[in-house]
């Protein structure tokens, strides 16, 4: 059983990741364990960290679902980024995917719009 999430994310210019990845996740860092390195908590057991590793750059691939899928795009939203992909699939569930500066996909799936 996996109880708690540390997902990386390599990025190439670390002051752009903090601002693109604070607006995306609504918040700042929740600490830098390093000068290379920041970590966003997502929830009680998740983290998301950027990591800037250049050589790296824009080949993540990460998903986290949200309880609230369209609360949670119109906030991101409002705060200046749109997604690159909304797909809906055959059995109702949702996945609006998001790309950062680097290409890097981040990818939130809630439940289906009717309920």
């Amino acid at each position: 059983m996996i109880v708690d999430l540390f997902a990386g994310i390599p990025v190439s210019d670390l002051a752009r990741a903090l601002d693109w990845y604070g607006r995306l996740l609504g918040s700042s860092p929740s600490f830098f364990p390093n000068d290379v390195e920041a970590v966003f908590d997502v929830n009680e057991h998740g983290w998301v960290y950027v990591e800037l590793l250049p050589e790296h750059a824009g080949h993540a691939r990460v998903t986290m679902f949200v309880a609230d899928l369209d609360a949670r795009v119109d906030g991101i939203a409002q705060r200046g980024i749109d997604p690159v992909e909304t797909e809906t699939y055959e059995n109702g569930v949702r996945k609006v995917t998001y790309r950062d500066p680097d290409g890097n996909e981040v990818g939130l799936g809630g439940g289906r719009a009717d309920g």
